[in-house]
């Protein structure tokens, strides 16, 4: 099954929509849409590169253990709120999502056990790593963009 945005599933005729907010079952797994869009940043003046309402970062759980995928997006009220969450996968790409500092604070406030980056081509990871010392969350670093 492909749970996907309406903007995505009305190009893949197989996928299911799945809205921001909204809770699906499959199987044995949960998926839940969570909000990812800009708060300030876009191609031009008024305008985001990720409208709120048209993009989903999601939650999955499978056997009780809770995944989280950022989708493209910056540090937004909703994955701030997010609880119990064992893995996140959290993006910072600019100039379409956040920086490695604005990645880290949004992870310091829901505070998963493991956090790994992606889609950060060009980012300094080393920055996003330092402001989450002092906490409890492990980093882990996974060469994406093989040479």
């Amino acid at each position: 099954m492909i749970y996907a945005p309406s903007a995505v599933a009305q190009t893949i005729t197989t996928a299911k929509t799945i809205a921001n907010g909204d809770k699906e079952t499959w199987e044995e797994w949960t998926i839940e849409a969570i909000p990812a869009y800009n708060l300030k940043r876009g191609p031009a003046p008024g305008k985001l590169f990720h409208d709120r309402g048209r993009g989903n970062g999601y939650v999955l759980t499978y056997g009780g253990k809770r995944f989280y995928f950022s989708g493209d997006t910056e540090g937004v009220k909703e994955m701030r709120a997010l609880k119990k969450i064992d893995v996140a996968f959290v993006c910072m790409n600019l100039p379409y999502t956040m920086p490695p500092d604005e990645a880290a604070d949004a992870v310091k406030a829901f505070h998963p056990k493991i956090v790994i980056p992606y889609h950060y081509r060009g980012s300094d990871l080393s920055e996003f790593k330092k402001g989450l010392e002092g906490t409890d969350i492990e980093v882990r670093l996974l060469d994406w963009y093989p040479k």
